[in-house]
């Protein structure tokens, strides 16, 4: 991946532009006027979520905020985002530059305009299940479960309602992992996970033991009471690197705002 510099009002390298350019759909207007540049609205969407400001509020250099929005609404439903993320990191792995100590636990949760509080439980009635909608205390909202490679860059993602817990969401993010190749079957195994104390359960260390993933997990605190409780019954404890642990987690707090500015 293009390790340039990027950041508020930074357009698209040309190198960076390049590996883009040929994944975008309707690259020939068929009209005069139809499309602005897809470069130009690439570099306003980054802008954007780079930075939280609201649709209406972009900078004056940037063109009408509808056409940019109803392009960015129009990519996501036809696939054009999911096909160039799934490029670009196939494109990534095939350079060597993806690192398969995967990064779980980190997530964002996207609020409804909406702060009011509600008695009821779980989504609004009528909602659809894939619209991913929960209530929780903060109201209606939506979390991002995903996983990222050893250098903190998203390899999948998935979408579940507000109220939803982190460790449920596991094995569906892991059965999305997949990255194809040039030449063989996709990779879908990670060297190594990496993830926090919400993540400490039988399930999920068996569900890594089976694939022959090692789990870089830390026990909870009434798991390790509960083992020692038993004394040698209870086993020997999970392998827990701290230094690499505590190196991941100092990389996912300064990539924070890729997700927070989204809210």
């Amino acid at each position: 991946m293009d390790q340039s510099v990027v950041g508020p009002g930074v357009p698209l390298t040309d190198a960076q532009w390049a590996r883009i350019e040929p994944l975008l759909s309707d690259r020939t207007p068929k009209w005069v006027g139809r499309w602005r540049g897809h470069r130009e609205a690439i570099d306003e969407i980054a802008f954007k979520f780079q930075t939280g400001t609201q649709w209406v509020h972009l900078p004056e250099k940037y063109s009408n905020w509808r056409g940019i929005h109803n392009r960015l609404r129009m990519w996501a439903v036809d696939g054009t985002w999911e096909r160039v993320f799934t490029a670009l990191v196939a494109q990534a792995d095939a350079d060597e530059d993806v690192s398969w100590a995967v990064v779980r636990g980190l997530h964002d949760r996207a609020r409804s305009p909406t702060r009011c509080r509600s008695p009821q439980n779980g989504a609004p009635a009528g909602e659809p299940g894939h619209h991913a909608v929960g209530r929780s205390r903060g109201g209606l909202t939506t979390t991002i479960h995903f996983a990222a490679d050893g250098h903190c860059r998203p390899l999948v993602f998935v979408l579940g309602p507000g109220q939803a817990g982190d460790a449920p969401a596991f094995t569906d993010v892991m059965a999305r992992l997949c990255v194809p190749r040039s030449l063989g079957r996709p990779r879908t195994r990670p060297d190594l996970i990496s993830a926090g104390k919400a993540y400490s359960s039988r399930v999920i260390r068996d569900h890594s033991r089976r694939r022959d993933i090692r789990a870089v997990i830390p026990e909870r605190a009434d798991q390790q009471a509960n083992r020692r409780r038993r004394g040698p019954a209870g086993g020997r404890p999970p392998a827990c690197f701290r230094r690499c642990r505590r190196r991941q987690r100092a990389d996912l707090a300064d990539r924070r705002g890729l997700t927070a500015s989204t809210r």
